[in-house]
Parts: C-alpha cells; structure tokens; sequence
C-alpha cells in the first residue's frame, strides 16, 4: 500500500468536498466555533479597554515577544 504525503491528503480532502459539501460545512462551524472561543477567552484576559496593550504585555512577560 503506498503511503500518502500531505499533497495526496489534500487532494483526497478536496475530492471528498466535491462529492458532498456537508465536510465543509462541520469544517466550517467547527472553525467560527474555535474563532468565538478564542475572542471571547482573549476578551477576558485582556479585556476591550486597551487589548492590544495589554496582550503586548502580556506576551513580553512570557517571552514570547
């Protein structure tokens, strides 16, 4: 059996949209679903007031800027 690289997944994934658009649609809501996830949990932490300030800070205190 051959194995597949990314390019065949990609290709495989692609052939199974054109065959029924239900994957993307899960795909979809699954993505806008993580999307209102992550702003409301970033909301929390940092707040509307001042956000991009305050995650700047946030991300030089862990070192990741």
């Amino acid at each position: 059996m051959k194995t597949m690289n990314d390019a065949d997944y990609i290709e495989l994934y692609a052939n199974k949209l054109k065959e029924d658009n239900t994957i993307f649609k899960q795909q979809k809501l699954l993505i806008e679903s993580q999307m209102h996830s992550s702003k409301a949990t970033f909301k929390n932490k940092f707040g509307t007031k001042n956000f991009k300030e305050n995650a700047r800070k946030y991300l030089k205190e862990v070192g990741l800027i």
